[in-house]
């Protein structure tokens, strides 16, 4: 079986339903807690590609305070808006499930179901 993977915040109700549907099909997925462990840009633009994304507007929490404060809704310049991810990776939208290849954002669970088939 493939290596399952969780990028993780334990504060969060979605992602503690998609850690809880993960081990109860049986999986010891290896938890990231990006909060703290920060990716890189590399690991940013890697899983933009895992998830089929073509900016990183799509993997941001446009909800967050930090996103309107360092304005970014217009932003055009990929490499601020990772940069921006990495310097607040609060910004980050989740929980990211990565199965192999492939990834999802837990966002429903459903999601999560269909990346494991």
């Amino acid at each position: 079986m493939e290596k399952i993977t969780i990028w993780h915040n334990p504060r969060c109700s979605k992602s503690r339903d998609s850690f809880k549907l993960l081990e109860e099909k049986g999986l010891a997925p290896k938890v990231v807690k990006y909060l703290e462990e920060t990716p890189s840009i590399e690991e940013l633009q890697n899983i933009l590609k895992m998830l089929g994304m073509t900016s990183a507007q799509e993997l941001m929490r446009k909800k967050e305070s930090i996103y309107k404060e360092l304005n970014l809704k217009d932003e055009t310049s990929e490499e601020k808006l990772l940069q921006s991810m990495v310097k607040n990776p609060k910004l980050i939208e989740r929980p990211i499930v990565i199965k192999g290849h492939n990834a999802v954002i837990g966002r429903p669970v459903e999601r999560v179901i269909e990346l494991l088939g």
